[in-house]
């Protein structure tokens, strides 16, 4: 079993002003897959404040799995994205390809989206939409492989090859 941390990014949200429905939506869908959800906050779209709530969770909570939910769309608040590049040392782009590709089969809005998904230390980012439907639809996609990759990540196992569960 792997932590995880839940980062919603909302303005309103973080003001008390809107109910977070995305969090709490990505924290059971991580329980369902048998994450350990140690963490989750709400925090302003503000590029600083991201990337500060990622670093603590890779940095000083050593979390395996953040992910954060709103932020990703053409708003110019929308910064999430640019706080993940900025804070991470690797990137990962074939999860949002993937999240991309999968929505696209349901809306051509899907292209729209500017997740981004990446490595800091021994932890991966993963972003993620803010609407409950594009969670649903985009977390689907690439949740069941993301054990696999933490697990190459932690250093459990050097087997890249070994056969999908």
């Amino acid at each position: 079993m792997y932590t995880a941390a839940v980062i919603t990014v909302s303005d309103k949200g973080s003001q008390g002003l809107r109910v977070d429905t995305g969090g709490p939506l990505v924290a059971q869908m991580l329980k369902d897959a048998g994450y350990d959800v140690a963490y989750t906050v709400i925090v302003p779209d503000e590029q600083p404040e991201i990337e500060r709530a990622l670093i603590h969770c890779a940095d000083d909570l050593d979390i395996a799995l953040v992910v954060t939910t709103g932020g990703t769309g053409f708003s110019p608040r929308d910064v999430t994205p640019e706080a993940t590049v900025a804070v991470c040392q690797r990137m990962a782009p074939g999860i949002p390809e993937a999240m991309r590709q999968e929505s696209l089969k349901i809306t051509n809005r899907a292209m729209l989206t500017r997740q981004q998904a990446g490595i800091r230390g021994l932890t991966l980012i993963v972003n993620l939409p803010g609407s409950p439907k594009a969670i649903r639809e985009n977390f689907a996609v690439c949740l069941p492989a993301l054990d696999h990759g933490l697990t190459m990540l932690r250093a459990k196992s050097g087997d890249c090859a070994a056969p999908e569960k």
